[in-house]
């Protein structure tokens, strides 16, 4: 197998040759047909998140099918088509797993994290937290469904059933979640860097009632806004943005200093929320909602070897829509 290697915080990704994988019990292993680019990978590459184990392969965001069976599974065959998610474990022990919060477990691992992930042309995976997803669709087209979608179908629901929704950053999981919302019934309104007239555009081909400027106000006050962007500066601008009783959900693993802030746009009972992980519910719901609501996501694709430099372009802005890594 090969696969794009970190070894060390900020370090290039390396590319390597290496053994295949043999999974163990309850594992499978499977061979990558593209993995999507996400925000949080960009966050391990640039040691941002904390106890990472040295090397380890980035990409959480992988279609694939099934190549080996490791003892014990029985619940998927030798090749079908699955996704491996974020959320590659947790422990089924502790307070939050035994009330049905899994994304909160006090002993997760993540794929491509903490466990090896799919920047890869192999990975292994354990085979419960892994999606069988049929053959509708292209594995493209689906690989950011696999984190950027589900986060954002999380965060959609925690903002509750307001009609008026402001996105905050405008990439990945923004273009997704205007879908869905669309889809619902409500009015969308993007937030994106200043100029982002790509990005803008996106928005309103996507049903977006207005778009522009995260400095800027939306013509209407908002129920609820979801901040995909890591910028905690976004936090006040989003506070400013919504109405009395409204809710502010941060949607990402990693942001900046939240800046100081007027209480009183707080005040009135707004409401700051965030989002950690996925559970697996979170995955069974969303991939049913994707079908109804005929999400298509907006893709760049890219060959694996190329993926320090898809990197750099997501940490300057520079991608629109979701990047895909084919191995």
């Amino acid at each position: 197998m090969h696969a794009m290697v970190l070894s060390a915080p900020g370090a290039p990704l390396r590319f390597e040759l290496r053994e295949d994988p043999v999974p163990g019990p309850g594992d499978v292993r499977i061979k990558v047909g593209a993995c999507g680019v996400c925000r949080t990978d960009l966050h391990v590459v640039d040691g941002e998140l904390p106890d990472i184990a040295y090397p380890i392969v980035p990409g959480h965001e992988v279609v694939g099918r099934v190549d080996a069976l490791g003892p014990g599974v029985t619940s998927l065959r030798v090749g079908e088509r699955i996704g491996v998610p974020w959320l590659g474990y947790t422990c089924g022990e502790c307070s939050y797993c035994r009330s049905g919060r899994e994304n909160l477990c006090d002993r997760p691992r993540f794929t491509g994290y903490t466990r090896d992930g799919g920047f890869a042309s192999h990975l292994v995976a354990d085979a419960r937290y892994c999606f069988p997803l049929g053959e509708a669709g292209d594995d493209v087209a689906i690989a950011p469904l696999l984190c950027a979608g589900l986060i954002g179908w999380r965060s959609l629901a925690m903002a509750g059933d307001g009609k008026h929704l402001g996105i905050f950053g405008f990439g990945a999981a923004g273009h997704i979640i205007a879908q869905v919302a669309r889809w619902q019934g409500r009015s969308v309104y993007a937030f994106t860097r200043a100029g982002d007239v790509e990005a803008q555009g996106l928005a309103k081909s996507l049903g977006a009632e207005w778009a522009g400027s995260s400095e800027d106000q939306p013509p209407a006050p908002l129920d609820a806004a979801i901040i995909f962007a890591p910028v905690g500066d976004l936090v006040p601008l989003a506070l400013r943005a919504v109405r009395k009783g409204g809710r502010v959900v941060c949607a990402g693993i990693h942001m900046s200093d939240i800046p100081s802030f007027p209480y009183h746009i707080l005040w009135e009972e707004r409401q700051l929320l965030s989002v950690a992980n996925l559970t697996r519910g979170d995955g069974i719901a969303f991939f049913k909602i994707a079908a109804q609501a005929g999400i298509r996501t907006h893709t760049s694709v890219f060959p694996l070897r190329e993926a320090n430099e898809v990197l750099s372009r997501l940490r300057a802005g520079q991608i629109t829509g979701a990047a895909v890594l084919l191995p």
